[in-house]
């Protein structure tokens, strides 16, 4: 019978399935309306900024459609990321229309096709999906570390995760490639994280 520790990355999958799976739990109807909640949010948080990034949702995530028509709307520039599956990071696009949005890697909206190329200098936001977080801004993404890439090249831009509050663990292992969050929005809460 083994029964040495679980290292940092089991114990990281294991919370991200009991995360995902809270997740899952919540009717498309309360997805829906949390998400209302959480887009007025971080639509306030944007306020200075300029140019915002904004992950496109796929169910079950927050949505976010809802928050790009009101960030476009606001006269903010948008940009959301395109997986780069071969090197596992992101290239980014300037979106005006959600209507280019095509469904593509993992089944994430992209605007392929469309695509109008941005560069991290050009961030003055960054908005996250999340899978599991903490209060100190330690954030469990899909697993894949296309973000912790991404963010590597975007140091000094505030980086706000939107989660749903069923999805807080107590504490998420940090390795040193992680990048903390600033602020996580819920629908109940914006948390400023403290490491």
């Amino acid at each position: 019978m083994n029964t040495a520790p679980m290292g940092q990355a089991q114990i990281k999958q294991a919370m991200r399935l009991e995360a995902k799976a809270r997740r899952c739990a919540l009717s498309p109807e309360a997805i829906e309306e949390k998400s209302r909640t959480i887009a007025d949010r971080l639509l306030a948080l944007a306020d200075g900024a300029g140019t915002v990034m904004v992950y496109v949702s796929k169910p079950p995530e927050v949505e976010t459609a809802g928050l790009i028509d009101a960030l476009l709307s606001a006269g903010k520039r948008v940009v959301v990321p395109i997986i780069e599956k071969e090197r596992r990071t992101l290239r980014l696009s300037y979106l005006t229309d959600r209507s280019v949005l095509v469904e593509s890697t993992f089944h994430v909206p992209e605007p392929i096709g469309s695509e109008v190329p941005a560069s991290p200098d050009d961030l003055d936001l960054i908005v996250v999906p999340v899978v599991g977080f903490d209060r100190t801004g330690s954030r469990i993404g899909y697993g894949a570390g296309y973000y912790d890439r991404f963010l590597s090249r975007a140091p000094d831009v505030p980086v706000v995760g939107a989660a749903f509050s069923c999805q807080e663990v107590p504490s998420v292992p940090c390795e040193a490639f992680d990048r903390r969050m600033d602020r996580v929005v819920t629908e109940e809460e914006v948390i400023a994280c403290s490491c």
